[in-house]
């Protein structure tokens, strides 16, 4: 007996011990992604110290000259708040919500695509239509369409999961909206986002299981349509010949001029840069320079470390979608997992795009760098996006701990 005594007073504090680790084990998993919100503010922060610095001299021209020097920062640092303060809503939106919804939100984003093509009611800027204007605000619906694709081949991929392998209807209704989709915003135009929201459905389909025959199929059907577009368009022709030779004479005052004059930038800012603020090619020697060439200016002021840096970050982020989207398809949170995944490929083509465009790895295009570059529409939809890429994340934490979302 007195042995027995002894045995359990020794089980008792193992036990209480052990109970007490695993308590302590699981209060340090972390109730949301820290990390994932400090890149993204780091992100979107640094982009607008650039966006200020690329802009700052742009009221000395006469298209500005109504305009204070501090114009595009004030803006930047309200879309910035804005963003925020609705990403704090969006994170309460549960992502079982965001899948029933994927298809309306889907079908109202196409609606506002043809209304940015009637006239009166679409803005064009730099002879394109592709903004819906609101009191202080210009709304850009494909910036939206890049999320709802997102949300909308993600649900379509688990709902029509038994008939991925097959054309008629599995592969086929896909590709007959994005078809109407790529019209829509051919005609505005805009090929840019076109092709971004073609990687993101093609992308989605192809984790998702989709056949390889087909999917190789549509691969090179795409790839032909994207060519025929080019060569058909005298003017995308014709910066495509620039972008080859940039350099010389007639396409560097011309279509090439851009790009010869953001690789100058690049080429100033050798290693660690010219210094911040210390720029001469955003001083209206490079056109566009506080949006779709914001990664130039970065490479002249910040070098090749600051460039590098900047490439680092969001490879991290899009490192983490995939790494939240394995986790939450282990989870049998399908839906979930592909639009995390599909997030990451969102934010990894674009980024590629627009630093290529940069580069001169691929031809001038219109993209914007998400998180930093100037405007309100893509730092609002880039953060909701990655707002719901933390919601995934916080609920994939929850299923861990044996709670429900």
């Amino acid at each position: 007996m007195k042995q027995l005594l002894l045995n359990l007073n020794q089980w008792r504090p193992f036990g209480k011990s052990q109970a007490s680790t695993h308590f302590v084990q699981r209060s340090k998993m972390m109730e949301y992604d820290q990390p994932l919100v400090w890149v993204t503010l780091i992100l979107m922060v640094f982009g607008m110290v650039m966006v200020y610095s690329a802009s700052i001299s742009l009221p000395d021209s006469p298209k500005y000259a109504s305009y204070k020097n501090t114009h595009f920062l004030f803006r930047q640092a309200t879309f910035i708040l804005i963003s925020i303060v609705v990403s704090f809503i969006v994170f309460r939106i549960r992502v079982e919500d965001w899948q029933k919804a994927a298809p309306y939100l889907f079908i109202f984003t196409l609606i506002l695509l043809v209304l940015v093509l009637i006239p009166g009611i679409g803005k064009g800027v730099n002879g394109a239509k592709r903004w819906l204007a609101f009191k202080g605000f210009n709304l850009q619906p494909s910036e939206l369409m890049k999320l709802f694709m997102v949300l909308y081949a993600a649900d379509y991929t688990v709902r029509k999961q038994e008939y991925m392998h097959k054309l008629t209807k599995g592969f086929l209704p896909m590709m007959i909206t994005v078809a109407v989709l790529g019209l829509l915003l051919l005609l505005e135009p805009d090929l840019g986002a076109f092709g971004v929201i073609v990687c993101i459905a093609m992308g989605i389909l192809f984790l998702g299981g989709i056949n390889g025959i087909w999917f190789g199929g549509i691969a090179a059907t795409l790839i032909g349509i994207f060519t025929s577009v080019i060569l058909l368009s005298p003017w995308r022709r014709e910066r495509i010949f620039a972008y080859l030779d940039p350099f010389q004479e007639d396409n560097a005052l011309g279509k090439a001029y851009q790009l010869t004059h953001s690789l100058i930038a690049f080429g100033r800012g050798e290693l660690f840069g010219v210094g911040l603020g210390a720029s001469v090619e955003k001083l209206h020697y490079l056109p566009e320079a506080h949006t779709d060439f914001l990664m130039a200016v970065i490479g002249e002021e910040l070098g090749f470390v600051g460039v590098v840096t900047v490439i680092f970050l969001f490879y991290w982020i899009i490192k983490r979608a995939f790494d939240i989207g394995r986790q939450a398809i282990v989870l049998d949170a399908t839906f979930a997992g592909l639009a995390a995944k599909g997030i990451g490929i969102w934010i990894g083509v674009q980024t590629f795009i627009n630093m290529g465009v940069n580069l001169g790895i691929l031809p001038t295009k219109g993209l914007t760098l998400p998180l930093m570059s100037y405007g309100g529409s893509g730092v609002l939809i880039n953060c909701i996006g990655l707002t719901l890429l933390l919601r995934i994340d916080y609920e994939n934490r929850v299923m861990m701990r044996g709670g429900r979302p």
